[in-house]
């Protein structure tokens, strides 16, 4: 890992094993801290803890505060990735519980645990931590656009929540299993937790944004691969300035656009319909290639988890054909996969 990366991005030593708490989630795309820890961490996770009206679930254990750590849980992480990034006032006496039980809190949210009178006082009363992950280092600089030694690979998404985060793992991990020096770079929190290093790009100030994807994917040996967790999407309204600001930053020579077949509109934002894959890719270059003129696409990453095996190699055989582009399911793998990681290393 490159010497300077690890004096500029936020590392982590947190308490483990983890109890998830999903609060009151009624839509598992806003849980997708906790299903990404399932996934990609599964031997830190104990159970999941949700309140009363939470219908999502991500497979474990349901516990209370207490029966997790009994079980061995010695943090309480907070699953949940909603919009804003807000702390529920619904959840304080949940997380207040949670200390009372001996748990640390982990927090991935814009808002700050000890900013919350309750969670404060229950903390130094119980001699528990308040852990929040979403904090960038101090000290990051503008973006200088200087082009850096290495290559770079970036995921890029039709929308939010929709696999940027899993696809660029798995990638990363096809990579290191074909023998190449690469390094998974997170940029979100949930990343960060996975990785136990990275920045939290949606929590820089907007003028720092692509200074601090240049911090996250610093000079490296020729061969060497970063491969960037992506953020947003160019075309969310609400998001698309992270996304932009770390597209510069990362100066990706090549980027994996990211769809979810079965949603057409713009999660949380029904107003707003997605985009074609083909305009994602249109703009990504267009807008990539001021600091990386040789950007390509190498493919497509669909995340089939709502349609059945046969639907989905279907699907992806079909828009490969008209795409003219590999296009896999990373969680699914197989040659489909296969030909997405080819076509990156051509």
């Amino acid at each position: 890992m490159n010497s300077l990366l690890k004096d500029t991005t936020v590392g982590l030593s947190l308490p483990q094993p983890y109890l998830l708490f999903l609060g009151d989630s009624t839509e598992l795309g806003f849980a997708k801290t906790a299903s990404g820890l399932v996934d990609w961490a599964p031997d830190r996770c104990i159970g999941e803890f949700g309140l009363a009206g939470c219908t999502v679930s991500v497979g474990l254990p349901r516990m209370t505060p207490a029966q997790g750590h009994a079980a061995g849980a010695r943090a309480l992480v907070i699953g949940v990735a909603n919009q804003g990034g807000f702390i529920s006032e619904a959840w304080v006496a949940a997380l207040v519980e949670a200390l009372e039980a001996g748990l640390d809190i982990v927090s991935g949210m814009h808002s700050r645990l000890e900013t919350i009178p309750a969670l404060a006082d229950a903390a130094r009363r119980t001699g528990r931590q308040l852990i929040d992950v979403r904090v960038p280092p101090p000290g990051i600089p503008i973006g200088t656009g200087r082009k850096r030694s290495g290559k770079r690979l970036l995921t890029v998404g039709t929308d939010c929540a929709l696999g940027k985060k899993y696809t660029a793992l798995a990638l990363h991990r096809a990579f290191v299993a074909r023998g190449i020096d690469a390094d998974f770079r997170a940029t979100g929190q949930t990343g960060i937790m996975i990785a136990g290093r990275g920045i939290p790009m949606d929590a820089v100030v907007s003028d720092f944004e692509a200074g601090a994807a240049e911090l996250l994917s610093p000079d490296a040996a020729p061969d060497h691969w970063d491969l960037i967790e992506g953020q947003g999407s160019l075309f969310n309204p609400a998001y698309a300035a992270v996304s932009l600001g770390l597209l510069h930053g990362s100066q990706p020579d090549l980027f994996v656009v990211c769809h979810d077949p079965s949603r057409t509109m713009v999660l949380g934002l029904d107003n707003y319909a997605l985009p074609s894959i083909e305009e994602v890719i249109d703009m990504t270059i267009r807008l990539g290639s001021r600091t990386n003129p040789a950007i390509r696409c190498a493919g497509v990453s669909l995340n089939t988890s709502a349609l059945g095996a046969a639907d989905a190699e279907t699907l992806m055989r079909s828009e490969a054909g008209r795409l003219g582009l590999p296009v896999a399911d990373p969680i699914r793998g197989g040659p489909a996969f296969e030909a997405l990681v080819d076509a990156c290393l051509a």
